[in-house]
């Protein structure tokens, strides 16, 4: 017993010393950031949360200019003045920088990615396919650490070939005042025209239409809507090439049973996501889909908002009741819209409340804190292991 305690206070005492050292070795780390989504977008943004408490650099990468962009990251490289390059998305431009970056200039480079790149690249180009295969491969193979939105994908990445990795899965850009959601939602109702007390099935993104698929989000509810004979409705917030097909599919049900408000400011979108009663998480059960929680599913769990969801990873791991589970591939599956379209005549008030209330708060995977601490943590770390590598590689060439 007295051994144990002995080695407890042991430990106690050494362990702020670790991190003390750890801190300091890190004190002067500077990064060179940037989103290959394009300056001023969500991931941008997702990434100045990550980087709150480190010494970061932006650099406004310009989709447009993708050449251009390419062009800044390399000089911002050979000048010396970076330590470690983190890069949110996988946009060739800026993995083909980081690349060249780290092996020209010996800089290290962690990425972020809330998809699997090569088979997202590959739904919509699959000619490129093996080319997508061979740059993701490439680019996990080379980076120092990886950021994954899901442990799906962080798995992914260290399946690949990197020696590093952790989680942040993201989380709601708003914390909702649960008293003021009442309001909103009978205002929000009010407004569009739908009864305070009818089942409300809805969705907030962007619209835009996949012609290889034929979809694009909220079709899947328009679809189940026009097949089912009940009286539930539905309401897609969000603006896209995809909208006039939805309401030329709604027909005679536009406005008066399926609602389609087009594009709303972001701020607003808490008060739609109020005014419904299940919310949709489309996903495709394939190398797509099950890699993803997509940024909705934080909304909706902020919001406490159930969902109805296919068969993918998350609607088992993170499955506290608040969720419905519907057979099919994809969102577009008939037999997708066939369950959805029963659930739509199906579900009652009480068993949406019951689903709400087993939805809870309890997920620290989304909370914003956390995953800012724990992605400083991890970029110090990555940083110290790669510069003593690099210090121990260097050492060995002179002697």
């Amino acid at each position: 017993m007295w051994l144990g305690g002995l080695c407890r206070e042991k430990r106690t005492q050494i362990m702020p010393e670790i991190t003390g050292l750890s801190n300091a070795k890190t004190a002067n780390l500077r990064i060179l950031a940037f989103a290959t989504q394009g300056a001023g977008g969500d991931d941008e943004a997702r990434l100045r949360v990550l980087l709150r408490d480190l010494n970061a650099e932006f650099l406004p990468f310009q989709k447009k200019d993708k050449l251009g962009s390419f062009s800044q990251i390399l000089r911002k490289a050979q000048s010396r003045e970076f330590d470690l390059l983190v890069m949110e998305g996988s946009g060739i431009g800026g993995g083909l920088a980081a690349l060249i970056a780290r092996i020209l200039y010996r800089i290290p480079y962690v990425f972020s990615s809330g998809d699997a790149i090569a088979p997202f690249l590959s739904a919509k180009s699959p000619l490129g396919a093996p080319v997508f295969w061979a740059y993701e491969r490439l680019l996990c193979l080379k980076a120092d650490g990886f950021i994954g939105w899901t442990p799906y994908l962080t798995g992914r990445a260290l399946s690949m070939g990197t020696p590093r990795a952790v989680t942040a899965a993201g989380w709601a850009p708003y914390a909702p005042d649960l008293q003021q959601l009442t309001e909103q939602r009978k205002r929000i109702r009010q407004e569009l025209g739908i009864p305070l007390d009818a089942k409300v099935f809805g969705i907030a993104g962007s619209l835009n239409w996949s012609p290889r698929f034929q979809y694009c989000y909220g079709l899947e509810l328009v679809r189940a809507a026009v097949q089912s004979d009940s009286a539930a409705h539905v309401l897609i917030v969000g603006d896209g090439s995809g909208l006039p097909r939805l309401q030329e599919l709604a027909g005679p049900r536009l406005n008066q049973t399926i609602f389609l408000t087009g594009r709303v400011p972001r701020e607003k979108v808490p008060e739609y996501l109020a005014a419904m009663d299940i919310g949709s998480l489309p996903q495709s059960v394939d190398q797509v889909g099950s890699f993803r929680y997509t940024t909705k599913l934080s909304e909706y769990l902020a919001m406490q908002l159930p969902f109805i969801t296919t068969e993918i990873p998350l609607a088992y791991d993170l499955d506290s009741g608040g969720l419905w589970r519907l057979p099919g591939q994809s969102p577009w599956d008939p037999r997708f819209i066939y369950a959805l379209a029963t659930l739509m005549a199906s579900v009652d008030a009480t068993s949406i409340e019951a689903k709400r209330a087993a939805l809870g708060t309890a997920f620290p995977e989304f909370e914003r804190e956390r995953q800012i601490q724990r992605v400083t943590a991890f970029l110090r770390e990555t940083w110290n292991r790669s510069k003593g590598k690099h210090q121990s590689s260097s050492g060995q060439k002179h002697e």
